[in-house]
């Protein structure tokens, strides 16, 4: 739409006003409004100097054959890649993956390993040109030389690196020329000229034939943005989930997709040196291989009868005889945050099959582990699952079973697990009480294989597993004690509620950004629940919330306040609401709809579903929450919006976004923050530049951390 025409929406003032407050200045504005407020806690700033202590893994992949584990270590904005014996772990004897280009000030990761252990790949941008710094490329790092070299010379965002069975190529999710990360998270553009058509970038399949270092598309269409693939066991075929760009909007609509794959005028650059000495880039393509296939649709959900209808899918993996392909399929409000169902689907076309219907639990990741065998992790609660499922006999295998009341993962998926041959596994684990290392080992006898985080110990309270029913539904969370807990005195409560919906709070050590943890060092009970529309409880609790935002969850929320106000010494006049993103909403519902709060933050909040609908880069996601579009159906929006209900609002909330949040945009919280400041309620308006959905910037992490806890600390004081 042009921009003269802007004075016809309804949302025409929201976004002039917003333009005027970003052209101010997105954080001096606001604090020059509020220089009123009260000097900052000198525990705050101790509290954030030790979450800065973490050192944090961030991927790991165990050897085929189970004897090293790799792992890459953040730090200090860098990455390194680090090799460990996973039978004997040493510290002492890790060694570090190199490039080999004495390149500095730059990262190593997504470590994985060639089906025959001799090999790891892995993507850096510890290049040998100085002009090509900055810019991820694969290399091969030779577990017997000890040497690396550069597979590709590319330029775009590389991600999700993935062997072929049979060890000769390397595929990877590719974005040719990106300018930014692909996904909602990222920080959207700047916007500028034809909206939705210019800049559009694609997410495709890539791959580099390991001999040769010569690649090609294996993703012919070239509007066909891909989120996830894998390699069928004859390194022939291949399927993959994706949808019409732009990817980040399309996710909730995908489909799954197979084709043969071949590298005809599989093509490359490489240095030359021509007669005269001089150093340039020469292209060689080889034409040998078969002709690459045509993408088919394997499944469409809206085709579909049954459980699946119209939902989303996620994590495709072959079987070992290439027969059937498994998924996830269930109600999810997220790329990456996965949780629903197993589904089996033949690989040449048919109904798909639930394999675990009914489940008290949302399988996150699985692999198989077997031709009739099923290694999955999974959501119970709030707590880490992993098991196998038989499925001759559809149950549970037993001593292959075992929960962890903390967060789990391996890499870039959520709950990923990395499997070697053996059947022993590699994971990083984190909790509440523990900070995130690298573990591997059978099931049953996991060894720490890092030691990165001994010298840390929480200075929040404890944790204990909360439980409590509303209406039909068992509901479960978590609750940190106050530090140096006093069962004689009186403590204020903060309820940290998650985004998604279709998330879960799982135990974790908290890093520098937003979240609940913190304020139990502060002296709060911090109560983190999982209502209904969470993960955890199966695909009925799931969608328990669909057209009901706002209502049965918070019922839920205070429900859980209810039990904990009977149970432990809780100051009812000091309880605060926060919570990001879908968080961020239920708070800002959460303060229209009860006076229960004394004090609020809401980040990356949505304040009005009709207004939201038209503003976002992800309105694919609300059809299957709202049973229609806002179009068809405003009044279920305006139901959950927090601005039909304004004038109920009696509680003091800050606001916070980033300037480029294409999941929840900023004019949301700006017509909130209006709209309190018009009613007279306290409240505050920050706005972070270049931040998306998840900020990015250390300093900008820590800054709303910061006044967060300063907001409540301010507006809850102690009597």
């Amino acid at each position: 739409m042009a921009l003269a025409d802007l004075r016809t929406c309804s949302t025409s003032f929201k976004f002039i006003a917003f333009t005027a407050v970003l052209l101010l200045g997105p954080i001096s504005a606001v604090q020059a409004e509020s220089d009123a407020s009260t000097a900052k806690d000198p525990r705050i700033g101790s509290l954030i100097e030790t979450l800065g202590k973490t050192k944090i893994p961030t991927d790991v992949a165990i050897s085929p054959d189970g004897s090293t584990v790799a792992w890459s270590l953040r730090s200090h904005g860098n990455t390194q890649i680090h090799l460990s014996d996973a039978v004997n772990p040493d510290p002492s004897k890790e060694k570090i993956v190199s490039t080999g280009s004495g390149a500095t000030g730059c990262s190593s990761s997504d470590p994985k390993w060639s089906p025959d252990g001799e090999s790891l790949a892995f993507v850096s941008d510890c290049t040998a040109k100085t002009d090509q710094q900055g810019q991820d490329q694969v290399f091969l790092y030779s577990k017997s030389t000890g040497e690396s070299k550069q597979l590709t010379h590319l330029t775009g965002n590389i991600d999700s690196l993935a062997w072929s069975p049979d060890g000769k190529a390397i595929a990877f999710l590719f974005v040719e020329n990106a300018t930014r990360s692909a996904g909602a998270l990222a920080a959207m553009k700047p916007w500028s000229g034809v909206i939705g058509e210019d800049g559009v970038e694609v997410q495709r399949i890539y791959a580099v034939d390991v001999a040769s270092g010569l690649g090609n598309w294996i993703s012919p269409n070239p509007q066909l943005h891909v989120y996830e693939f894998n390699w069928a066991p004859d390194s022939r075929n291949i399927a993959y989930i994706a949808a019409d760009s732009p990817g980040e909007n399309n996710w909730w609509v995908a489909k799954l997709y197979t084709q043969s794959v071949g590298f005809i005028a599989a093509c490359g650059e490489h240095e030359s040196t021509d007669d005269k000495g001089q150093q340039r880039k020469i292209k060689i393509c080889k034409e040998d291989g078969a002709p690459m296939g045509t993408p088919s649709v394997l499944l469409d959900t809206t085709k579909v009868s049954g459980s699946l209808h119209n939902l989303q899918i996620a994590v495709p993996r072959w079987s070992p005889n290439g027969k059937q392909i498994a998924f996830i399929g269930g109600l999810m409000s997220d790329q990456g945050s996965t949780g629903g169902d197993l589904y089996l689907i033949p690989s040449t076309g048919g109904e798909p099959k639930n394999v675990t219907p009914g489940r008290n639990a949302s399988v996150a990741f699985f692999g198989w582990a077997g031709p009739e065998i099923l290694a999955i992790a999974e959501h119970v609660g709030g707590s880490s699952h992993l098991t196998a499922i038989d499925l001759a006999t559809g149950k549970d295998i037993p001593q292959a079973s075992v929960t962890f009341p903390e967060s789990i993962g391996a890499g870039n998926l959520v709950m990923s697990v990395s499997l070697s041959r053996e059947h022993t596994i590699a994971i990083i684990r984190s909790s509440f009480e523990r900070a995130p290392e690298v573990w591997a080992g059978p099931l049953h006898d996991l060894k720490q294989i890092t030691h990165l985080n001994d010298d840390l110990k929480p200075v929040w309270g404890k944790t204990e597993n909360i439980e409590w029913t509303n209406g039909d539904f068992k509901v479960q969370g978590w609750l940190l004690y106050p530090a140096n807990y006093d069962p004689q005195k009186k403590y204020p409560l903060l309820v940290d509620v998650h985004g998604g919906p279709s998330a879960a709070v799982t135990p974790r050590w908290p890093g520098v950004g937003y979240g609940g943890v913190p304020f139990s060092a502060l002296g709060y009970f911090v109560f983190m629940p999982n209502p209904r529309g969470s993960y955890g409880q199966g695909e009925k609790f799931t969608q328990a919330n669909v057209k009901d935002f706002g209502y049965g969850d918070l019922h839920d929320i205070l429900a859980g306040m209810d039990v904990l106000e009977k149970r432990f010494p809780i100051d009812k006049n000091r309880e605060g609401l926060t919570g990001w993103s879908y968080g961020g909403f239920m708070t800002m519902f959460g303060v229209t709809q009860t006076n229960r709060f004394r004090a609020a933050v809401a980040g990356a909040g949505i304040s009005d579903w009709k207004s939201y609908y038209g503003e976002n880069s992800i309105d694919q996601w609300m059809v299957p929450f709202f049973g229609k579009t806002v179009y068809d159906d405003a009044d279920v929006y305006a139901k959950s919006s927090a601005i039909e209900y304004i004038k109920k609002v009696k509680t003091p909330t800050l606001v916070v976004v980033g300037d480029r949040d294409g999941e929840c945009p900023a004019p949301q919280s700006f017509e909130f923050w209006h709209a309190l400041r018009a009613e007279g309620v306290k409240t505050q308006l920050v706005i972070y530049p270049n931040e998306g959905h998840g900020f990015r910037d250390p300093a900008h992490r820590r800054d709303v951390l910061e006044r967060a806890l300063n907001w409540f600390e301010t507006e809850m004081p102690a009597n």
